[in-house]
């Protein structure tokens, strides 16, 4: 929903900043990006849940195989999530200064919502990430989400 609100201020700041069409063509890879990344997300946690029934009875290492690489896919999709919710608040604070200044509150609403799943992104890896605290991963996401958080303070300040 940020990348295809971010897609409209875009076409809408045309003839206010040269960079517009990059950023709505931006925006538009974005926004279908993050169709995709919800129907994946889905399979995701339907694949690890089908690994952990497949896995019952079996341990060390043999369990890892089984499991290991759908617990990796409910960590890595998120982490997209995170990364495309960060550059569509990023993208969304250039248009909000460059833009048309009618459309300046839909590029911070925007924003606003792209944090607010680079946030819920960042969450559902600790979770699945419970084990691995530390994980380079879920620092990424940390520091994604804290960013744009910040993105969205500064625009609202």
């Amino acid at each position: 929903m940020a990348a295809a609100l971010l897609e409209k201020a875009a076409v809408l700041s045309l003839t206010h900043w040269s960079g517009a069409a990059g950023a709505g063509e931006r925006a538009h890879a974005l926004r279908l990006r993050a169709e995709e990344l919800l129907e994946e997300d889905a399979h995701a946690y339907l694949a690890f849940v089908d690994a952990l029934r497949a896995a019952k009875g079996l341990t060390g290492e043999a369990r890892a195989r089984v499991v290991g690489p759908a617990h990796a896919k409910t960590v890595d999709v998120p982490l997209a999530i995170v990364r495309s919710g960060a550059e569509v608040a990023d993208i969304a604070a250039t248009l909000a200064a460059r833009g048309n200044p009618n459309l300046r509150a839909d590029a911070v609403v925007a924003a606003t919502f792209a944090a607010a799943a680079a946030e819920a992104g960042s969450g559902l890896m600790a979770v699945n990430l419970a084990d691995a605290p530390s994980d380079s991963r879920l620092e990424e996401a940390r520091r994604l989400a804290m960013s744009a958080s910040e993105t969205v303070a500064a625009l609202r300040a």
